[in-house]
């Protein structure tokens, strides 16, 4: 191992952090809406590795989230968090803040479905605070 990476381990330890993987977006279809000119529906995958989580986000958009593989932890700024597993789904409106989108397990992978109902061209992720 290099010094840097040995380094980066220790000052993990030492905070008590850990270095998470960014999940893995795949973009499956996307489909304008002719009756809400302007609009589209986007559908995705989001993988979260074990112990991985997003960042602090918004949508702009109405998100239908459908969980199919481990379980993760969602919740949105005023809400209650909410462990999900598979079958299991969660909403987030064009106003609210995800503040938790995580995995639960820090041993076995999540997986899950989102659909986006949002403005065509807009983007399906936009950082927040």
């Amino acid at each position: 191992m290099t010094n840097k990476l040995v380094a980066l381990i220790l000052l993990c330890f030492m905070t008590g952090t850990t270095v998470a993987e960014e999940a893995k977006v795949t973009p499956l279809m996307s489909k304008d809406l002719p009756e809400s000119p302007g609009r589209e529906a986007l559908m995705i995958t989001v993988e979260h590795a074990p112990g991985g989580s997003s960042a602090v986000h918004r949508h702009n958009a109405h998100a239908f989230v459908y969980v199919l593989e481990g379980s993760v932890v969602m919740q949105v700024k005023g809400g209650q968090p909410v462990t999900l597993t598979p079958g299991q789904s969660f909403y987030e409106g064009p106003g609210d803040v995800h503040v938790v989108d995580r995995n639960a397990s820090d041993t076995k992978p999540a997986k899950f479905l989102v659909v986006l109902i949002k403005d065509k061209g807009a983007p399906a992720l936009v950082p927040a605070q």
